[in-house]
């Protein structure tokens, strides 16, 4: 698990990265757009650890109290509660958030 201070990235989320960036970087044929889109991901990461409050609980899609935070169309998943707080995922809003999640 990758580890900061401020927060936590889970393995599930580390691997959602890479294959964010190989998408861009491999399918889209742009490694600087895998690097932007990437660096956008991991700036939100600060967001929500500096104000954990940002994100929305979203019953409808996990039972655990799990908060979203929007960048771009990604939905960064995390654990406001958890200290440090942990990034469980991060999913395309356009995926099946609730069944990836197991809920």
């Amino acid at each position: 698990m990758l580890r900061t201070h401020q927060y936590v990235v889970a393995p599930a989320a580390q691997d959602d990265l890479f294959v964010i960036w190989h998408y861009y970087a491999e399918e889209v044929g742009d490694p600087d757009l895998a690097d932007r889109m990437v660096g956008e991901i991991v700036s939100g990461f600060h967001a929500v650890a500096t104000t954990p409050g940002i994100g929305h609980f979203r019953s409808d899609l996990s039972e655990e109290p799990l908060r979203f935070w929007t960048v771009r169309k990604y939905l960064i998943v995390y654990r406001a509660e958890a200290k440090p707080l942990e990034i469980v995922r991060i999913i395309h809003s356009a995926r099946d958030v609730q069944a990836i999640l197991g809920t």
